[in-house]
């Protein structure tokens, strides 16, 4: 069954109107020149759209005139007051437009930047889906009314006041016939758009919605197709983008209900003010180029409302998209950097201490992760982590990284609290090999470099040798310059963990965490790396989560976790001996595993 939007109009306030759009005005300061600029443009244009009924009304009321050089005079004067419209137009267009895509590019980079320093606690509750679905649609339809909608906004606005003032001095009785008809189209635009933007909102909720399904199978596309899952994912999107279709074609039918309604009245209106002037001529109260000249203006403020509300509707969908996307850059992340940072004395020794932590993940309240844990880990020495899945063993690696903090407790290194430096300062000085290596869509040097992106290629390739990966990547197409595909799609699993193990060995931190390092690797391979790690473990801090106690015998400690505390610490020839759980796992490993191969 499909999910609702996890920010669906059901769990989140009103949207705050058209005021929300105030929230862009940051983005625009930048560009002030540019802004009043387009102003001008835009004065200049809607100023010459209502000197233009001024010359139809002198060239009607002199088609009997006998100075033919006169007629001509207004003639010539209307095409170039034509010109200055033209480029007036243009030059407004060609503004508004460079300054539309100027701010919405500013706009999608302050989001991303937002983004991508938010903790992992809050990608716990919002899909990256959804992220990236605010991220290019809501930002397209705030493109859109600022690259167009908003100047044709303020254009209607002028014609609709400058018409208004003009249509008076042409003739006072039509002028407040015609004011008689605002209040009844005004009614609808308040009444039909109140509905309107909460309909937009919901809908731009369910696009999000249905990006997020999307993102999330296709990036896991292979588990989708080797469980034969294809139907009910598909089932899945086709729900959710369903109800995407359902929401927009309520959003559509309330929109063209207050289209319908507001020209209806504004055309009625026009027709009785045609038909009293007429009759107005028909008795000489006025000149038929004054009832040109009125009958113009009021087409011009006719239009210039019947675009409102069209305009209106745009609005509002761009104030619901506002409000989403101010939502992403006004987060607040459990996670914070502190106001006055500490930096670490350097060379940082590495030293690790663990006092009394207890911790929660958030979408788990109720489970302890970590329930009091305690241990030191002195500089230079190798640590292993081993326990049953689940018994914290990655936590500890999330604490260090200050993915998260802890509810309780506190984490240091070097005797400094993670929570007094700022976590850019904090991962500086840690290398991480996850249990599921992430590889980029780039090339293999520049996979390996992530960690140190100014890295020399000799660096590059001793860190490869390092992690026995050279031997594999010179045998690629391109050597270090192969593109490997979205998530490496081209390199086997042991190929990406030898990549990864090479870029934290490039990265050459102080502190170095392995969680499941060589768990894809095969027994050569595996070999390999297990020398290169105890090479580069003597210099540094290193912390190894392991299943494999093999992977773990060499290390100077072992820690034993279970439900998220440690139950023993030592040897593995001190552990074995004490029995328990860390001698089960043995066990289990060494001695049914010796049978199984016999």
């Amino acid at each position: 069954m499909a999910r609702a939007p996890a920010n669906s109009t059901e769990d989140r306030p009103a949207s705050k109107r058209i005021g929300t759009l105030r929230a862009l005005t940051p983005y625009f300061v930048p560009y002030k020149l540019m802004v009043i600029a387009a102003l001008c443009a835009l004065v200049l244009t809607a100023g010459v759209s209502l000197v233009l009924p001024m010359a139809a009304r002198r060239v009607v009321d002199n088609f009997g005139t006998q100075d033919v050089s006169l007629l001509d005079r207004y003639f010539f004067g209307a095409v170039f007051v034509a010109l200055v419209f033209a480029l007036g137009t243009a030059l407004r267009y060609w503004l508004v437009t460079r300054l539309g895509e100027r701010v919405v590019a500013d706009i999608r980079c302050a989001i991303f930047d937002r983004m991508i320093g938010m903790s992992p606690a809050y990608y716990e509750k919002l899909m990256t889906g959804e992220v990236l679905s605010r991220i290019t649609t809501d930002t397209t339809l705030i493109l859109s009314v600022i690259g167009s909608s908003a100047s044709w906004f303020l254009r209607n606005i002028l014609l609709f006041v400058g018409g208004l003032i003009l249509m008076f001095f042409t003739s006072p009785k039509l002028t407040l016939m015609v004011l008689g008809i605002i209040p009844v189209v005004i009614v609808p635009i308040l009444v039909l758009g109140r509905r309107l933007r909460v309909l937009s909102k919901e809908n731009q909720d369910w696009i999000a919605a249905s990006s997020g399904n999307a993102s999330e199978a296709l990036l896991a596309v292979q588990t989708v197709q080797a469980f034969t899952h294809e139907a009910p994912s598909r089932a899945t999107f086709a729900d959710v983008t369903e109800k995407s279709y359902i929401a927009a074609k309520s959003r559509i039918n309330v929109r063209a209900a207050m289209t319908a309604v507001i020209i209806f009245v504004v055309f009625c209106g026009i027709l009785g003010v045609l038909w009293i002037g007429a009759r107005d001529v028909r008795d000489s109260a006025m000149t038929a180029g004054e009832l040109v000249q009125f009958v113009i203006y009021a087409g011009i403020m006719a239009g210039s409302v019947a675009a409102l509300s069209e305009i209106w509707g745009e609005l509002q969908r761009a104030a619901g998209a506002t409000e989403r996307l101010i939502e992403l850059l006004v987060a607040e992340d459990s996670v914070q950097d502190p106001a006055q940072p500490f930096m670490l004395e350097e060379p940082v020794r590495g030293a690790i201490g663990f006092q009394d932590v207890v911790f929660h993940y958030p979408t788990r309240p109720d489970e302890a992760a970590l329930g009091g844990v305690s241990f030191n880990i002195a500089p230079g020495e190798t640590v292993a982590l081993v326990g049953p899945s689940g018994a914290g063993k990655t936590t500890i690696f999330q604490m260090l990284l200050r993915f998260y903090d802890p509810a309780s407790g506190e984490v240091t290194l070097d005797g400094v609290r993670l929570d007094a430096m700022t976590r850019q300062a904090l991962r500086s000085h840690l290398a991480l090999v996850p249990q599921d290596p992430v590889i980029f869509a780039a090339t293999v040097a520049e996979n390996i470099r992530f960690g140190r992106p100014d890295a020399a290629m000799e660096e590059v390739e001793a860190a490869a040798r390092a992690a026995a990966a050279h031997e594999f990547i010179s045998e690629l197409p391109e050597g270090y310059g192969t593109y490997v595909g979205e998530r490496g799609a081209m390199l086997s699993g042991g190929q990406k963990q030898r990549i990864a193990i090479a870029r934290a060995i490039l990265r050459d931190a102080p502190v170095l965490l392995l969680d499941e390092a060589t768990s894809a690797l095969d027994a050569e391979s595996e070999r390999a790396v297990q020398e290169a790690v105890e090479a580069l473990s003597a210099e540094r801090t290193t912390l190894i989560v392991a299943h494999r106690l093999a992977t773990v015998k060499k290390a100077d400690r072992i820690l034993v976790f279970e439900k998220g505390q440690v139950v023993a610490e030592g040897t593995h020839e001190s552990l074995v001996a004490q029995g328990g759980l860390y001698a089960r796992l043995a066990r289990l490993q060494f001695t049914e595993g010796l049978a199984a191969a016999e």
